[in-house]
């Protein structure tokens, strides 16, 4: 597995901040404070907030730390062909993935297809299989490789990552050795097998069997009364719910995208990377990154009628 030392970072990403809470349990403490912009969250994997404090995971040893919040994600020139998402900078590996209809649930009346390209963004870093950062153009000259986009072979990945001048050292493949049976980030997040001062981030670590989420890739039905109607409709063919009547899908709105197949449920239809404040401005960011918060299965709620 590609860049075995940044990939226990992957659980570190979310932003939760002290006080939160996710649907799964007690939140995992964090220094960033969950508001004001994505550097005072967990996606920020330089991993120093804007007051230059470092949290409390460190992994400058393990992964990259390119210095510039955004690049980790996004870079301004020689963007990503192979994935068609806003300036992306991301490697993108062959990834087969396991999903819903694998199940052959009765409920499901809808079709599946694979993870649509607001689904693989996400699923870039959280389906444990490519390094938090493993992008394909870094900063500074000389650091640019268009060949890494769509790159399989982990021992490249690994020899341009390490092109990187990192100041904690070079440990691309041997982070701690992994423990028995466990992989990628849960070689040492998960329990039983947690590393000294290391968090339990067994629910970020999604990994290529999507059975047990919320299907994605799934069309949305636009009829059944089971399901609330949207009130939006995007140039491009997206579907939303327009809280506020305004006619374009804002943070704050759950959103169906259409990439060719209908209207579908992708990841990015609930959460969005950059945090969505809860209450105005100043306010903290709704956990795990949600568009709409959960209190009371909001969130839930807005697509499913109950």
């Amino acid at each position: 597995m590609a860049r075995m030392r940044a990939l226990v970072a992957v659980g570190a990403m979310f932003g939760l901040a002290a006080g939160a809470s996710w649907a799964g349990g007690p939140e995992v403490p964090t220094k960033f404070t969950n508001n004001t912009s994505i550097t005072e969250t967990r996606h920020n994997l330089t991993q120093r907030d804007n007051a230059g404090q470092v949290d409390a995971i460190q992994m400058d040893p393990y992964r990259n730390d390119y210095a510039e919040v955004c690049v980790y994600c996004h870079t301004p020139h020689g963007a990503s062909s192979a994935l068609v998402a806003p300036l992306w900078n991301r490697t993108r590996k062959s990834t087969s993935y396991q999903t819903y209809d694998l199940l052959n649930t009765v409920t499901i009346t809808q079709t599946i297809t694979t993870p649509g390209v607001n689904s693989l963004t996400c699923l870039s870093c959280h389906d444990g299989t490519t390094a938090v950062d493993s992008i394909i153009n870094m900063p500074g000259s000389g650091n640019y490789d268009p060949a890494q986009e769509t790159q399989n072979d982990d021992g490249a990945i690994n020899t341009f990552l390490n092109g990187w001048t990192n100041p904690s050292g070079t440990e691309a493949v041997n982070h701690l050795k992994l423990q028995a049976g466990a992989t990628g980030c849960l070689g040492c997040h998960a329990p039983g097998t947690l590393a000294s001062s290391a968090q339990d981030f067994t629910i970020f670590a999604i990994g290529t069997d999507l059975r047990n989420d919320h299907p994605v890739g799934i069309t949305f039905p636009t009829t059944n009364p089971d399901f609330n109607l949207t009130t939006g409709t995007s140039a491009r063919g997206d579907i939303f719910f327009d809280l506020d009547g305004d006619s374009r899908m804002d943070k704050n709105e759950v959103r169906l995208y259409d990439t060719g197949e209908g209207p579908e449920v992708e990841c990015a239809s609930c959460h969005d990377p950059h945090g969505v404040e809860s209450a105005g401005s100043g306010s903290q960011f709704n956990p795990t990154f949600l568009r709409v918060s959960n209190v009371g299965s909001g969130l839930c709620m807005t697509c499913h009628v109950k």
